[in-house]
């Protein structure tokens, strides 16, 4: 086996290996002996058929089997012999026919092509210096809480019969739609209770109702979305007609001891120390957010090393697939609309750069401080993501405990986040308050952290709310998920 070096350019290796036709014979007469006592054919005593029948009845399959296991240890050897660490697996390159190289005619030439990993040292996280934001709970914060709370658990009174349905108000109505005079499945309702203003139906449906009062029978004309969930009602224009059964108006709901009660606490003491606790919970994660965000922009400001072309083309090409399904459906920020691909593509590649740098330099802090993910830790994020999945959570658990690479990708997020802990306890923090609007406000650097959030999507609003009937206007069900890893959204911030 010849192994030679023929490019060397940053963090690219090339090397070229021949493989003589002399050498594979070798091995194959090799591996025939090796095989032959367990080999038996029909006209043959087991184990005493002749090599040269072996090689004619099974030679070209074995010799199929060596030439890749002859690849993968050329690979070994080029990595060995020149202490390489890969950046991935290698690339291998085939310059002979295989066939030729299968029937004994030629012999194996191929190179190798890989990336090798940087050697850099990594900074020392209690040299770094941030400030956190933190911001303590005030009882105005608890009272709007509250008070929204208590406008969720809104009752609604029966009104005389005279009275006008009013902006908020609820009324109560049975329904008929239809396109063109024709009745469409879904579109029809009893009972259904309505509360104007809510935007729960389509635009134009609860506006007509404002005025109805009770006995009334209004024809509701509406049009469906462009872009309505059902297809075959997307644009169309429809009649609906109703018969209005009740006309109800809101009533107060009080802040006592009664509405705690109600969900299910002792008191309303017991209500707003619970609330309280839970924005506590909310604003020390967002803390922690924004401090993780900082750490790692310190951290990045510290490095500056080349790195593996293949691991950034790799991100990459994972974030410009999402990019490009996100220009598709319309899905971009403002302020990257009238950019060009190229200016778009350039932003992406210094993220992707960031994301690959931080990535090796938060491994390498994590190694040599013995920092790793216990067994426990997959298996409780495995049950996390299978919960996710209703009716689907043994098919998840499943799909993880068979894919290693999977479960890589569930460790991978913990094990992050395990080292940005680790440098949040030795580095220089100062904590400074903060209103709530400065803690939750997106004032730091673009692409601050290693994930970029993507924009969610806007809502489309189903066309009737469930009715004790039936459902109404053609409201989907989601379809059932497939258990599957998220990948990391691309947008932006």
């Amino acid at each position: 086996m010849q192994v030679k070096e023929t490019k060397s350019e940053g963090l690219s290796r090339t090397y070229d290996v021949v493989i003589t036709v002399a050498e594979l014979e070798t091995k194959l007469d090799a591996k025939i002996k090796e095989v032959q006592p367990e080999v038996s054919l029909k006209g043959f005593r087991p184990g005493k058929v002749p090599p040269a029948h072996i090689k004619r009845m099974f030679g070209k399959s074995m010799m199929g089997e060596l030439v890749q296991t002859a690849m993968d240890e050329a690979s070994k050897k080029a990595l060995n012999d020149n202490n390489i660490k890969p950046a991935g697996n290698p690339q291998f390159n085939l310059e002979t026919e295989a066939d030729d190289v299968i029937a004994g005619k030629a012999d194996l030439k191929f190179n190798i092509n890989v990336d090798i990993m940087p050697e850099f040292t990594p900074a020392d996280p209690a040299k770094l210096s941030i400030e956190r934001p933190v911001c303590e709970v005030g009882d105005k914060e608890v009272d709007e809480a509250i008070t929204r709370i208590a406008g969720d658990q809104k009752t609604f009174k029966d009104k005389s019969a005279k009275s006008k349905a009013a902006d908020g108000d609820a009324v109560v109505i049975d329904f008929s739609g239809s396109i063109d005079g024709e009745k469409f499945d879904g579109g029809s309702a009893e009972d259904a209770e309505i509360v104007i203003g809510a935007g729960q139906f389509i635009p134009g449906f609860e506006e007509q109702l404002l005025g109805a009062k009770k006995g009334d029978t209004p024809s509701l004309k509406v049009t469906f979305p462009d872009d309505y969930q059902a297809d075959h009602l997307a644009g169309k224009e429809a009649v609906f007609e109703t018969v209005v059964k009740v006309v109800k108006g809101p009533t107060e709901t009080k802040i006592d001891d009664d509405l705690a009660t109600q969900l299910g606490l002792s008191s309303l003491d017991a209500l707003k120390d619970a609330i309280r606790q839970n924005i506590e919970n909310e604003y020390k994660n967002q803390s922690r957010a924004r401090s993780k965000r900082r750490i790692l922009d310190a951290l990045d400001a510290e490095h500056d090393f080349p790195l593996p072309p293949g691991m950034v083309d790799a991100e990459f090409q994972q974030i410009w697939q999402q990019v490009e399904a996100d220009i598709k459906e319309g899905n971009i920020e403002d302020e990257d609309k009238d950019k060009s691909e190229d200016d778009l593509k350039a932003e992406y590649l210094k993220i992707s750069e960031r994301r690959v740098r931080l990535g090796l330099v938060l491994a390498e802090i994590g190694q040599q401080n013995n920092i790793t993910v216990a067994a426990e830790e997959v298996s409780r994020a495995i049950n996390q993501e299978a919960m996710r999945y209703q009716g689907q959570e043994k098919q998840v658990v499943e799909y993880f405990q068979k894919n290693p690479e999977a479960q890589a990708r569930l460790r991978a997020p913990i094990f992050e986040e395990k080292v940005v802990d680790f440098m949040l306890e030795l580095a220089k923090v100062k904590d400074v308050k903060v209103s709530r609007d400065e803690l939750f406000a997106d004032d730091d650097a673009p692409g601050a952290a290693t994930k970029v959030k993507k924009k969610p999507a806007a809502k489309k609003k189903t066309a009737a709310k469930k009715a004790p009937a039936k459902k109404a206007a053609a409201t989907k069900k989601p379809a059932a998920k497939k258990p599957a890893v998220k990948k990391k959204p691309a947008t932006k911030k």
